[in-house]
């Protein structure tokens, strides 16, 4: 069995990120959280649009990038439209990576409050980073 070591050197790479205008609070602290992180890998940031699953693939397409980050939250409301919303994100986005077979770090937060979702940033928006370095460096292996 071959056991590559983690490796979170980020020089070199370009990650893109895209973030959901709709709960731009949450979405804004979360790409900053993960683009202090990546530069702190060596890492330069993009920052992304509202349709996040289109602006992936097309920023996909460009194959300018080793790795994507998504972010965003959809917040549970009265009605079945977060479920909707959440389902359709996450396959979106699966099928964007394997589509054109690139790593992307889904951390489009799905919670029941608001209050749930600023928990989640600097975690989730921190191992986003992590995630997309490690993963598009493992592919370049």
């Amino acid at each position: 069995m071959n056991i590559l070591p983690q490796n979170l050197n980020g020089k070199g790479l370009r990650i893109g990120i895209v973030q959901a205008r709709f709960t731009n609070e949450i979405g804004s602290a979360m790409v900053e959280v993960a683009r202090k992180k990546l530069i702190e890998l060596g890492v330069a940031t993009v920052a992304g649009a509202l349709e996040v699953p289109l602006v992936l693939q097309n920023l996909a397409n460009s194959e300018e990038f080793d790795a994507l980050i998504a972010f965003g939250a959809v917040i549970r409301g009265e009605t079945y439209h977060f479920e909707l919303v959440s389902n359709e994100s996450g396959g979106g986005v699966t099928r964007v990576a394997l589509d054109f077979n690139i790593p992307i770090a889904n951390a489009i937060l799905t919670t029941e409050n608001d209050e749930q979702a600023h928990a989640r940033i600097q975690e989730k928006a921190t191992d986003a980073a992590l995630v997309a370095v490690e993963t598009a460096n493992l592919l370049r292996h």
